[in-house]
């Protein structure tokens, strides 16, 4: 399940690209837009920020916008950016892999099968979608 967090940057994300362009939107506006509370929201945003999804720009005329075109953002990287890693345990995991301590031999391991055939299918689909994708009309996710 994805968290608060990451469902919130995704519908921030999401109204950032229906603005699509390189013109800073104000926190505030899209707080109240996605109603999403907007410290929460910062914290949010400064996550993208330091990402590389985003910048920002201070002052008047100020706000966040997208570093590059939705068609390129890839739903994938803005997960892993705010939840971390897409497998459902660490020794699947293609950039967090860590060995489980309690398995004998991964090669045989069952779960470790089933869950590489789960994490393969979710990346097929995550990978092949972009932020453009979410942009067909409205902004609810």
């Amino acid at each position: 399940m994805l968290s608060k967090k990451t469902k919130y940057g995704l519908k921030a994300l999401s109204y950032l690209a229906k603005h699509n362009s390189k013109e800073p939107v104000l926190i505030s506006e899209i707080s109240t837009a996605e109603n999403i509370s907007q410290k929460f929201l910062e914290s949010i945003l400064l996550t993208l920020k330091k990402s590389g999804i985003l910048s920002s720009k201070k002052g008047k005329g100020g706000g966040y916008y997208l570093l590059k075109k939705p068609e390129e953002i890839k739903i994938s990287t803005i997960i892993r950016v705010l939840e971390g890693p897409i497998a459902m345990l660490p020794c699947v995991s293609l950039n967090y892999y860590e060995r489980c301590d309690d398995c004998v031999n991964e090669e045989l391991c069952s779960l470790n099968i089933l869950m590489t055939e789960v994490r393969d299918s979710t990346l097929k689909i995550l990978e092949n979608k972009t932020l453009a994708d979410f942009n067909c009309g409205g902004t609810d996710i």
